[in-house]
């Protein structure tokens, strides 16, 4: 969702490229039966902008998928700042009844905020537990405050996921239906406001703030880009055809590179970019932040 974040503490305003958004929403928590993942829910947040970015006053609510159903609880998010690239993760603790024991494991990155209640949007009481999201469909919105969103499209909606069966969601189309072993995940950090196209299911990947926030290779020992914090050029550690894809999933440049060469990016503007190949024929992509 195309947002400008008020910045306390460090810019008036952000540019309009900064933001925080949702990159990991996973609703297969608390299962009492199966083979679910892990314990509890979780969501994702990174800051895909080219700026430090606060949470300050951020909260994350949730609603049912169908047309009529509305926002009904929220979690309040600790004030934090978000390095560009940094991601925040949000877990989401699940309650069991009466005997029943939740299943799964913990999560394999402690969280940097573990929700251990709600607040109701209907009546303003805490209930134990974080927000009690249905393991297919429904529908989590990222907010500037604890107003109860009212639409994809409403003031206070720094990013808004619809997924399976929602009814609302942003663009053409919902995310994904979600399961005990798959979470919505955001394709290479892309945020065309079309949630059809931005997220896939996939096995959960839960990353805290500790994970690396500037560089990011998939699962493979090839160095695509040695230099992750680039000024003028980028320089390559393997042969390939490469795409540059901006922040918003924009293709903005291609070129084929050989190893140690260097490619001259000085006309782009800063912020972060994905830098995407095929490699020897294993799909290779690395995060970047241009200065």
């Amino acid at each position: 969702m195309k947002k400008i974040f008020t910045i306390l503490g460090l810019t008036a305003i952000a540019t309009i490229n900064a933001q925080i958004v949702i990159n990991e929403v996973y609703s297969g928590g608390g299962a009492t039966t199966g083979t679910p993942s892990y314990k509890n829910d979780f969501v994702e947040l990174v800051n895909i902008g080219s700026s430090a970015q606060s949470l300050s006053g951020a909260t994350l609510q949730y609603s049912a998928s169908g047309a009529s159903s509305t926002f009904n609880s929220y979690v309040a998010i600790p004030d934090f700042t978000l390095q560009p690239g940094q991601k925040y993760l949000v877990e989401l603790l699940q309650i069991a009844s009466g005997s029943n024991v939740i299943l799964g494991a913990d999560l394999p990155a402690p969280a940097d905020f573990v929700a251990t209640n709600n607040v109701s949007l209907t009546n303003g009481n805490t209930y134990p537990g974080g927000l009690a999201m249905a393991g297919v469909n429904g529908r989590i919105a990222l907010a500037s405050n604890n107003t109860r969103v009212d639409g994809v499209t409403a003031a206070n909606v720094l990013d808004f996921v619809g997924y399976g069966s929602s009814t609302l969601f942003e663009g053409s189309g919902a995310a994904p239906a979600l399961g005990t072993v798959l979470s919505a995940q955001r394709i290479a950090l892309a945020d065309t406001n079309n949630n059809a196209t931005d997220f896939q299911a996939a096995t959960p990947t839960p990353q805290n703030s500790t994970a690396l926030a500037v560089s990011d290779v998939n699962s493979t020992k090839i160095t695509l880009v040695k230099n992750s914090n680039v000024n003028k050029t980028i320089v390559f550690g393997a042969k390939a055809n490469v795409q540059i894809i901006s922040a918003n999933g924009q293709v903005v440049k291609t070129a084929v590179v050989s190893e140690n060469t260097n490619l001259d990016v000085s006309s782009l503007p800063k912020g972060m970019y994905i830098i995407s190949a095929d490699v020897n024929g294993q799909k290779v992509s690395q995060k970047i932040i241009k200065n």
